[in-house]
């Protein structure tokens, strides 16, 4: 274990937060992994998405760790992520992702697992829980798709994702809770502004980069079904 993770576990309230992030965040990765979520790069079709995110996401998530101490501009990207790999196969390829910047920057251990977390998997997760919510609750329709998963339902996840790791680090004093609100606020439009502008491209013109896209759910002829 890296010195100073084991130097901030042992410290107070953000050791605590640290081995909640740690436990919550391999019990995710264990959950996903017993799905075998290998056999969906079955056949080709996600390869392409797998690599262009252990290839671009990094560069981005390291862009904070260059930026004025303050709450910097982050792009999170896990919920395009998501929407192209399928929650099993992204929670493994962004903890990868978490690895990549360990290994590349200059934050240690304890920043990249805490990046991981907050930045990949929690909106991942929410992004699984929205996308469910949406495909119960309303028609199987492709700008439902577009604009509910890829632009509303990106904001909504990373800016609640956003909220909540801010309330975590104001119980240990770390932040301006309402600045930060804000902040994250005008943030999450900005990921849900390039993931709902990605995803229609894909849908257009490579749906078989989305693992969660179906022509037969959302391409379907509305004239079907009515007597």
């Amino acid at each position: 274990m890296d010195p100073n993770l084991a130097a901030t576990m042992a410290s107070g309230g953000w050791g605590a937060l640290l081995w909640a992030e740690a436990l919550l965040g391999a019990l995710a990765l264990a959950l996903a992994l017993a799905m075998r979520p290998w056999r969906l790069l079955t056949g080709g079709a996600l390869i392409s998405p797998v690599l262009g995110t252990l290839a671009l996401l990094p560069p981005l998530w390291l862009v904070p760790q260059y930026l004025p101490v303050g709450l910097p501009v982050q792009f999170s990207g896990a919920c395009l992520v998501l929407l192209m790999l399928g929650w099993p196969l992204a929670v493994p390829v962004l903890a990868l992702v978490g690895v990549l910047v360990w290994l590349l920057g200059d934050a240690g251990v304890a920043s990249a697992l805490s990046q991981w977390f907050w930045m990949g998997l929690v909106p991942a997760t929410l992004a699984f829980f929205i996308g469910a919510a949406i495909r119960h609750w309303l028609p199987p329709h492709i700008f439902i798709y577009t604009l509910g998963r890829g632009f509303l339902g990106t904001a909504l996840a990373v800016f609640v994702a956003g909220v909540l790791f801010e309330l975590a680090h104001t119980m240990t004093g770390s932040h301006d809770l309402v600045q930060a609100v804000v902040a994250r606020w005008l943030m999450a439009w900005g990921d849900a502004f390039i993931t709902g502008m990605l995803v229609a491209v894909f849908v257009a013109f490579a749906p078989q980069w989305l693992a969660t896209w179906s022509d037969a759910r959302y391409l379907q002829d509305p004239s079907k079904g009515k007597p």
